[in-house]
């Protein structure tokens, strides 16, 4: 394993019930920002974190709940997680942010948004959209971007003032202009969230349907445009349903974008969106091992996030490791699960194991979202058991690091 790569767990202490964290992004700013998010908790509410380089510790700097006036103690459903949903915009130094659900109701264990669609007294209120000032740490103002559902993910196209967002349960493709706020709805994609949108340079944004094609958005037509093409999965027991994207980041170039699907037996992708009518795949292979595809297992186990470049030009990300009855890469002195970083090389497509993740007392398999600070460290977000969970520093060597790494910085969560 090539070193040395420092890495450090930083637990969300301060609040005991945050179960995950799926959001975690570099602010316009260069700092980490990252959700903790308490989903599973009657009544749980998501803290927005900052990690302070300082100190170097967490800094909480409000609760969802509080600036927008959705207490958690309504008996609504809650504003329990940012998901996939914190962008930059650089001309002003505002980080927006937009809510989602699935935290039950303070005295209910569990919330469904269909069955609770007309209760007034339970329903979600909404996708609650929040703008935060990073040089002033104030809340400048806040909307409902869309009501009764939440948002999947987000992304900012700054140039022409808008957000792209994907609603749950849903699945409609949502435009909020920012300076009139006020939102469109182009329609449903399908059943299946994607967890992920990106912008090409003609400002078209892409996604993925639940049957595994891509989808773009052209805002000269104005209208959701289907590829008939699937996208690369596992011949052997996929379809192609469900390769819905999982995490995607844009080359330090702009030129192509590295992907990886969700949620069975990963993989890895370079999607160039420029070329050709539907712009070009490439098929970078499994992102995840081998595994027996006869024997049941949770998908939870294989898992792929945290795709992120450092200042180095190599692609970072997370990927799953487990034992497995066949192929089973893992040493008896090894956790049956673990969290391995990757590193990429974009040249070569060369692929190099560079760290583990590990927390304290409990398997590390499971990242969310990579993000890169100024100073040219990565962190990574995680989702898992027990509570509290938290996030992950990766301190990158002196030579691999240079000033103002973040930039360009990535305009989606």
């Amino acid at each position: 394993m090539a070193g040395p790569y420092k890495t450090i767990w930083y637990e969300f202490s301060e609040h005991p019930d945050s179960d995950s964290c799926w959001s975690l992004s570099t602010g316009p700013d260069g700092r980490i920002y990252a959700a903790a998010c308490a989903e599973t908790v009657p009544g749980g509410v998501v803290k927005v974190v900052r990690y302070n380089e300082q100190r170097d510790s967490l800094d909480y700097l409000f609760d969802l709940d509080e600036v927008v006036d959705d207490p958690r103690d309504s008996g609504r459903a809650t504003q329990c997680k940012i998901h996939y949903s914190f962008v930059p915009s650089m001309s002003d130094g505002i980080l927006y942010m937009a809510t989602h659900l699935s935290g039950p109701p303070i005295d209910q264990p569990a919330y469904s948004p269909w069955r609770s669609w007309h209760d007034e007294e339970r329903c979600f209120r909404g996708s609650a959209l929040v703008a935060f000032d990073t040089r002033t740490d104030k809340v400048l103002w806040w909307d409902t971007m869309i009501p009764k559902e939440g948002c999947r993910c987000l992304l900012h196209d700054e140039e022409r003032g808008l957000l792209y967002a994907l609603s749950y349960p849903r699945d409609h493709f949502i435009i909020y202009d920012i300076e009139r706020h006020r939102r469109r709805d182009i329609g449903r994609i399908g059943s299946v969230n994607s967890q992920v949108l990106f912008i090409d340079a003609k400002h078209r944004v892409w996604t993925s349907n639940d049957y595994g094609h891509l989808v773009r958005y052209d805002p000269d037509k104005d209208r959701l445009e289907t590829s008939p093409y699937v996208l690369p999965h596992n011949q052997v027991f996929q379809t192609g349903w469900h390769s819905v994207l999982y995490d995607a980041v844009a080359s330090p170039d702009g030129e192509s974008i590295y992907a990886v699907t969700w949620i069975a037996h990963p993989r890895l992708l370079r999607i160039w969106p420029l070329e050709g009518e539907w712009g070009r795949v490439e098929d970078l292979g499994p992102a995840t091992q081998e595994r027996d595809p006869t024997v049941p297992m949770s998908t939870f186990k294989d898992h792929c996030g945290g795709l992120v470049f450092a200042a180095d030009g190599q692609l970072y990300y997370v990927a799953s490791r487990w034992r497995d009855p066949v192929y089973n890469p893992m040493g008896p002195e090894h956790k049956d699960l673990e969290g391995v970083v990757w590193r990429l090389n974009p040249e070569t497509l060369e692929r190099e194991e560079v760290a583990l993740l590990e927390r304290p007392n409990a398997f590390a398999q499971y990242v969310s979202r990579g993000a890169i600070d100024h100073n040219g460290d990565l962190f990574f977000g995680h989702v898992g058991r027990p509570r509290p969970v938290g996030i992950f520093k990766m301190e990158m060597p002196e030579e691999r690091k240079k000033e103002n790494a973040h930039l360009p910085i990535r305009m989606w969560g």
